[in-house]
């Protein structure tokens, strides 16, 4: 009785050991998109920079000068960030739609 007792501790605690990074899973997952989404906010955040300071220029609220330096420092950032969102594991792809056989039409 002893003897069955350890044998069924022993096979829990190994499934358990064993079973332990399917259960951290979706909380990898979940840090993951979260990064993602906030480096695509961030990449949108920097277009929109990029494009307030052109219209800064069209508008003359900045020299030539003035712009040629935000221009550059602010597209470094957003290569930064692009770098970045290409080190992430890649999205998941959608499953395969079910194609239709094509017949009976």
């Amino acid at each position: 009785m002893e003897l069955a007792l350890a044998i069924v501790t022993l096979a829990l605690l190994v499934a358990w050991i064993v079973l332990g990074p399917l259960r951290r899973g979706p909380e990898i997952d979940k840090r993951e998109d979260d990064r993602r989404a906030a480096l695509e906010a961030a990449k949108e955040a920097k277009y929109r920079e990029i494009r307030d300071a052109e219209l800064d220029l069209q508008m003359g609220k900045l020299s030539e000068e003035d712009w040629k330096a935000i221009d550059s420092e602010l597209r470094e950032q957003a290569i930064s960030i692009l770098q970045q969102i290409d080190r992430l594991a890649p999205s998941p792809a959608p499953p395969p739609r079910p194609r239709g056989s094509g017949r009976g039409r």
